[in-house]
């Protein structure tokens, strides 16, 4: 019994140590988080932690290169790594890559908080979303954004007044100016840098401190499964606006031509996952009620003799709802020009050219039923006197001559219908 409590308590030991009872150091798992910060990121961190708990590793790396983003998700993942069990890493890598505005949250509720040489941190001023708002709130915003910095600061023994300064003041700083200020604890060139130079580091994990034994430790990224790549995919501000306009104009080229059925289909899958990504974006609806209709203004002009007017109203109508489509464009959430320019001038031509087309149809003469037997031209097949007989396209059919007799073999044409007997007159003569 005595022996059995010995190697229970020596595994425990070599746990706490990070390392496995062969003496090798236990393996560090690492993600990488790049682009804008999502309800998507946020749920990615909280898997890779969780992950790198099932499966033993003494700590996880998170590789971030971050513009900012959204002001909800960054407090999620600084409260998943303030209350996860294993130490968290930041790791803002690789070289020129950046943790701004949201991202300089992140770094700093990191257990360690690392930079690769030629990246800079900071700019942490939070921006309104919707744009413009009153002072008073504007201040409300800066005043929470600065405690909440503060306090992680002081959580991890970071510089609490550049913290403040970086929401106030957006100050930046490259990576040696952040070690300097205590910002950020090292400048690793690498991953393997980075793991030598952290070795033997005690941090405070919520379950007790955590000595770090990481040289020479195994590095396994966590690999991120398709879904949760399909979903950062169509969460992309440029993806969604593409998605949404790609929606509408399924749905109208199938209710423009019923029964068309592969434009509807392909527009409904399109709108709803369009509909999906704004759950996670910051989303402006008068951007969106803009574009719908500037489309509106675009069918109208084939309706309405406008001069061009309603199709310049609408092309720059779903210019300005592109625009608006995102409340925090400073962000990352802006779209694209090479994406908006090329999208509304294939929508606005797309739209104009199957109305025109259904107009143009509309216009034309009926080639099939009564009507469109009128103007045919007919052989006598027996003299018309005024009765008789004539063929049209192979079928025989009873017609009565409007004027004078007409000999069989003659050339006829018709010009009117009377259920089953054709009026005609010679060929010659306009209907």
């Amino acid at each position: 019994m005595r022996r059995m409590i010995v190697a229970a308590v020596a595994l425990v030991v070599l746990a706490l140590a990070g390392r496995d009872p062969a003496g090798a150091a236990q393996p560090v798992a690492m993600i990488d988080l790049d682009g804008a910060i999502t309800p998507v990121t946020a749920r990615l961190l909280t898997a890779a932690i969780e992950r790198a708990q099932s499966e033993r590793a003494q700590a996880l790396i998170v590789r971030l290169n971050t513009p900012g983003g959204l002001e909800r998700s960054m407090r999620t993942m600084a409260q998943t790594i303030l209350n996860s069990e294993i130490p968290v890493i930041v790791y803002v890598a690789p070289t020129g890559a950046r943790a701004a505005s949201a991202g300089v949250f992140i770094t700093m509720a990191a257990h360690v908080a690392a930079m690769a040489p030629a990246t800079n941190i900071g700019a942490a001023h939070p921006v309104a979303i919707g744009g413009e708002t009153g002072r008073e709130m504007s201040k409300k915003i800066a005043n929470d954004a600065a405690a909440f910095a503060r306090s992680l600061a002081a959580e991890r023994g970071r510089n609490v007044e550049w913290a403040e300064k970086a929401v106030h003041a957006s100050v930046s700083v490259t990576e040696r100016e952040a070690v300097k200020l205590k910002v950020v604890d090292l400048v690793a060139e690498s991953v393997p840098d980075l793991l030598a130079k952290v070795d033997g580091r005690t941090v405070k994990t919520t379950r007790g401190p955590v000595t770090l034994t990481t040289r020479d430790a195994a590095v396994k990224l966590i690999e991120v499964r398709f879904r949760d790549r399909f979903l950062a995919l169509i969460t992309d501000p440029n993806i969604a606006y593409i998605l949404m306009m790609v929606g509408m104009l399924g749905i109208f080229f199938e209710l423009q031509t019923p029964g068309a059925i592969l434009p509807g289909v392909i527009g409904g899958i399109s709108l709803i996952l369009a509909f999906f990504a704004f759950q996670s974006l910051p989303i402006n609806w008068a951007g969106v009620l803009l574009i719908l209709f500037g489309i509106s203004l675009l069918i109208a002009e084939i309706k309405i003799a406008s001069h061009g007017i309603l199709t310049i109203g609408g092309i720059v109508a779903m210019v300005l709802g592109s625009f608006m489509l995102y409340e925090a464009p400073e962000m990352g959430f802006r779209v694209s020009w090479t994406v908006i320019l090329p999208t509304v001038g294939a929508m606005a031509g797309l739209v104009v050219w199957a109305v025109s087309a259904g107009v143009r149809a509309m216009m034309r003469s009926p080639v099939t039923g009564p009507a469109g037997m009128i103007g045919r031209v007919a052989v006598a097949r027996s003299a018309l006197g005024p009765e008789g007989q004539v063929q049209v396209d192979g079928e025989i059919w009873r017609a009565v001559s409007e004027g004078e007799a007409i000999p069989a073999g003659e050339k006829v044409r018709v010009t009117a219908v009377d259920g089953l007997t054709l009026k005609v007159s010679r060929a010659g003569d306009r209907p």
